[in-house]
């Protein structure tokens, strides 16, 4: 794959045969997000976890304390004072039945994160098979299914992020922007950390950080020392 000059000047900062400590990584991710755009800055977990089973499932929620950067738009599965509670809590879009065809048939799709009420999970279940494949899907482990819609909706506009493993056991977060002060990221990534290692699965044997990487939306990949991390 041919990469830009940009790219290849950003590459030039980073020895990819060092694992970096957190604070020399952010400010090299700082440095290397040489794009127009304020880009966002993702780590990238590799876990030992064998996702296939159940009992090595990573999936939680954290609010990070300075935010994502990013405007956040909610959409709230609820009805009657469920549904006042998560308008004046700021969601953009609140309903029930009426939004099924609307998503399902003309692939309305203009919301980030999704939150319901249990008592509206019946519904909403029938969007397993569009909302699934997106990481739509409200899930109690995420907060997302809740009666406190308040407080759910508060915290995913705070900077509330949801972590889970991938299909080749990764996982993948964003800890802000590349606009971010130093300590602003380095705040953000150790609240990451720390709950991600304490999802650590009991039933894991053997290393659980196989490798973290940080990097901008356009910018090189910066291993950790992992050893530092766990």
């Amino acid at each position: 794959m041919k990469r830009g000059k940009r790219y290849q000047e950003a590459a030039k900062l980073v020895d990819r045969s060092v694992q970096y400590d957190t604070a020399d990584a952010i400010s090299l991710v700082k440095k290397s997000a040489v794009a127009k755009f304020d880009e966002t800055i993702e780590v990238h977990i590799k876990t030992g976890c064998d996702g296939r089973h159940a009992d090595q499932q990573i999936r939680g929620a954290v609010v990070l304390p300075h935010g994502t950067g990013k405007q956040v738009r909610v959409l709230v599965f609820a009805k009657n004072e469920k549904a006042d509670e998560a308008r004046a809590a700021g969601a953009e879009f609140v309903g029930g039945d009426e939004l099924i065809p609307k998503i399902q048939n003309e692939g309305w799709f203009d919301f980030d994160v999704v939150v319901a009420t249990p008592d509206m999970m019946g519904i909403v279940g029938r969007l397993g098979r569009v909302l699934g494949p997106k990481g739509l899907m409200p899930n109690p482990k995420a907060g997302t299914v809740t009666m406190d819609v308040t407080k759910a909706v508060q915290d995913i506009k705070a900077g509330k992020i949801e972590y889970r493993l991938d299909k080749t056991n990764i996982i993948h977060v964003p800890i802000g922007k590349a606009s971010f002060s130093e300590d602003q990221l380095a705040d953000n990534f150790q609240t990451l950390m720390d709950a991600v290692v304490k999802a650590k699965p009991s039933a894991l044997k053997g290393q659980f950080l196989k490798s973290v990487t940080m990097t901008s939306t356009m910018g090189p990949g910066i291993k950790l020392n992992t050893a530092k991390l766990a």
